[in-house]
């Protein structure tokens, strides 16, 4: 059972303590559906892929980072959905807090739900219901058509893969998750916001 986007949306707020960490609680919504990807280096460094659903921001954990080429399955593991106004949040989380560490937007924009069931689109929160999301991102770094699906496997449902579809913006050459480091909004590394 999933819980409702005001469910989702308390259950965040009530994690970390937002006025201490310096991280952002509500915020609104623009017409076209928002991503971002956000490079996190906490207990251990990872990329948070953050879709915009249903007023909150449907979040997965990715190790690796997401890659463009068609070859590589990236594990994702859903955490808790976070705020909207999470999307543009940069900085340093202290490291008692809830993700402690620090947070720079390595990727953001905006995504097309392209899922589709006998040529029919299926909304969002139908298709992660149903364990597979397909979007069609269009960021800085990362563009072009990106799977998520649940595996499934044994007991766990808690692990996804996010894989890039096999279209015109593929690219088995780069490796932006590992040379490209900077934030899309300030130019700032994670290093550059370790506290001195």
């Amino acid at each position: 059972m999933t819980m409702s986007s005001e469910d989702a949306l308390q259950d965040h707020l009530g994690k970390p303590d937002l006025d201490v960490s310096g991280e952002p609680g509500g915020g609104g919504s623009g017409a076209r559906p928002r991503f971002v990807i956000q490079r996190h280096d906490a207990s251990r460094l990872h990329f948070d892929f953050r879709l915009e659903v249903g007023g909150v921001l449907k979040s997965w954990a990715v190790p690796k980072g997401p890659s463009t080429d068609p070859r590589d399955k990236r594990l994702a593991v859903p955490t808790e959905d976070h705020a909207l106004d999470y999307i543009d949040f940069e900085g340093h989380i202290p490291h008692d807090h809830y993700g402690g560490g620090t947070v720079i937007v390595w990727d953001t924009g905006t995504y097309r739900n392209i899922t589709e069931d006998d040529g029919e689109i299926v909304d969002m929160a139908t298709a992660l219901d149903a364990g597979h999301v397909k979007v069609w991102l269009d960021g800085h770094k990362v563009t072009g058509g990106y799977a998520l699906t649940c595996t499934r496997l044994g007991d766990d449902d808690n692990q996804w893969l996010l894989v890039k579809v096999d279209d015109a913006e593929a690219d088995r050459r780069r490796n932006p998750a590992a040379t490209q480091l900077e934030s899309v909004l300030s130019g700032r590394t994670n290093e550059d916001l370790e506290p001195a």
